[in-house]
């Protein structure tokens, strides 16, 4: 952008995702403490594809959290503003965008916003505690714990219409949930710590939704649909732990046919094929003799069963279990692990074959010629070699926290 005089705007082009200051506020002292603020890992969706704001210099925006209850402030300083009057352009609306997103009760005064503080004294977690777990940090002990909630719980809606606005800035193409639905279950992670003064208080740490499925002829299918654990406490494990939580909720429910999952992210699809193996390989389907003999029904049966697996996650867990006790230095051992999975991934292919030879009947039939064409099988062979190191990339990932976490040999 240029003014009159040929001169550039550009220093009033700021970068969404940097100007942007979380907290999650504690005690008084957190909001000068740098070591608790965060960053969005995106802003597109509140400011545009860019992610971009125009007409401030030092444009710092604050958007706190009361580590309960999630009480808000919002407010912004910069250092220099756009001039209308001289340059003919107006600033961009920034608390204004901000604001739309968030709850209507929010504070625009940071000192009204550090008196709410002290209702973090007395909050305590709607819902029911369902999963509690420590993990050693530094050498100190912190305590977490997940609870179950819904709508009815008292207070649980107003604390969720804040919670969710996280999705914004973490989760791409995130839609805030209907609340009135009432197959939406939320699960909501804590911890739970003592303060200076020795108050035992809770601060939120992250949650999942999952929605309820009709599955014939009287059962359910759980989906989870969104999952995060806020920035400040992420790579501790509690993603594992939240998931494990949700478990917890339901594979013991006869009703509960499989549970799913809706879109994973490459990183919880990660966390869900750790949980699941180590589920799995207490299963005697899922013994080092039956693996090497390949993927069977029984497999399926117990995963399910037991577990809540579905059939699809399974396999997955098979080739996944089946790669930890390979012997990648045996060329044999290797080729038929690999050939295996490459068989599993050909499915599709075979089917568009099959489809390909039905089509070129009917159009030979009509005496007509089909423009459809398939890939030839050198470049189908390249794709599939393609997908199945992708693949086993990922799968080593989950192999190698397999055997240093949980100590997993098979």
């Amino acid at each position: 952008m240029e003014d009159s005089n040929g001169g550039h705007l550009s220093h009033l082009v700021v970068n969404s995702n940097e100007c942007l200051e979380f907290k999650l506020i504690r005690d008084v002292d957190d909001l000068e403490d740098d070591k608790t603020s965060f960053k969005p890992e995106m802003s597109h969706q509140v400011f545009g594809d860019s992610e971009t704001i125009f007409g401030y210099q030092d444009l710092k925006v604050k958007l706190y959290y009361s580590a309960g209850l999630l009480e808000t402030y919002l407010g912004m300083t910069y250092s220099e503003k756009v001039n209308k009057l001289s340059y003919d352009v107006e600033a961009d609306e920034v608390l204004s965008k901000v604001a739309s997103k968030l709850t209507p009760k929010i504070h625009s005064n940071l000192d009204t916003f550090v008196e709410s503080l002290k209702k973090d004294r007395t909050f305590r977690p709607c819902g029911e505690l369902i999963y509690s777990f420590s993990v050693n940090d530094k050498c100190n002990t912190r305590q977490f714990e997940v609870y179950k909630a819904d709508m009815s719980c008292k207070g649980f809606r107003e604390y969720h219409q804040r919670l969710q606005t996280f999705v914004l800035w973490y989760i791409d193409a995130a839609n805030f949930i209907d609340i009135d639905d009432d197959q939406w279950h939320y699960f909501n992670m804590f911890e739970k710590y003592k303060t200076s003064s020795g108050h035992t208080q809770y601060g939120t740490v992250g949650f999942a939704t999952v929605y309820q499925y009709y599955a014939y002829p009287n059962h359910t299918r759980p989906r989870i649909a969104q999952v995060l654990i806020l920035p400040l406490f992420q790579n501790m494990g509690l993603g594992t732990h939240l998931l494990r939580g949700i478990y917890c909720e339901y594979i013991g429910k006869s009703n509960v046919k499989d549970i799913t999952v809706e879109d994973p992210s490459i990183d919880f699809q990660r966390i869900r094929d750790y949980v699941d193996a180590i589920n799995c390989h207490k299963l005697p389907s899922f013994s080092r003799k039956y693996l090497l003999q390949g993927f069977n029904k029984t497999m399926v049966i117990e995963a399910r069963e037991k577990y809540k697996i579905n059939k699809k996650q399974v396999r997955r867990i098979y080739e996944i279990l089946r790669l930890l006790i390979t012997d990648i230095s045996n060329e044999q051992e290797y080729r038929d692990y690999r050939l295996n999975v490459k068989k599993r991934l050909n499915i599709p292919y075979k089917r568009e074959q099959n489809d390909f030879k039905k089509l070129e009947l009917v159009f030979k039939s009509l005496n007509k010629r089909s423009n459809i064409t398939l890939p030839p099988m050198e470049q189908r062979m390249k794709i599939l070699d393609k997908l199945y190191r992708i693949l086993e990339e990922d799968y080593k990932k989950v192999v190698k926290r397999l055997k240093e976490e949980a100590g997993l040999w098979i």
